[in-house]
């Protein structure tokens, strides 16, 4: 069954969309959090000492490390200024909806941020090709834990057992548990 139809014993709709956004707006404060020190990272970096140095491949880096960071910081932020707007409208599901857009598209332009922040960072202190290098690890390393990892997985509940953990015992083993 699908999550979103997942529903918790005697649970209303009305729960669930709230269930959900409350879920939602906590992992959107773990990935504030982070997006936000990278940004003002970003953000001080060209007047710290080193930075005219730079080369322009560098600074173009730059550029798409903290245009990528303020985009990722306006849409994991968004779903407080829709909630404001919506606020006591009776619109939960379409908040829900939204925020899980802004959250997803958020955490693709902070994965943007931080794989470029590694390539300026390893370009600066290293020769191009091992920055190229530790950069796409770095990327395909995110990549795993946010994206392949989840998708592999996203019927991970479907083989819950009552007490909320996965059943990995094998079906007809004939042992107890």
């Amino acid at each position: 069954m699908p999550p979103e139809k997942k529903n918790m014993p005697n649970e209303t709709e009305k729960a669930r969309w709230d269930r959900n956004f409350a879920d939602l707006l906590q992992e959107l404060r773990v990935a504030q959090t982070g997006v936000q020190i990278l940004f003002a990272f970003l953000l001080t970096l060209p007047f710290s000492s080193g930075f005219p140095r730079a080369s322009a491949f560098q600074k173009d880096t730059y550029i798409v490390a903290l245009i990528s960071a303020a985009f990722a910081t306006a849409m994991i932020i968004s779903p407080v200024a829709f909630h404001r707007a919506l606020f006591r409208q009776g619109r939960k599901p379409e908040l829900v909806r939204f925020a899980h857009r802004m959250a997803t598209g958020g955490l693709a332009f902070m994965l943007i941020s931080m794989v470029s922040s590694v390539l300026l960072i390893t370009d600066y202190l290293l020769s191009i090709w091992p920055a190229v290098i530790l950069t796409a690890v770095t990327g395909v390393w995110f990549l795993s834990f946010w994206a392949f990892l989840p998708w592999a997985r996203r019927n991970w509940g479907d083989d819950v057992n009552g007490d909320g953990f996965i059943d990995d015992a094998p079906k007809d083993s004939g042992q107890a548990a």
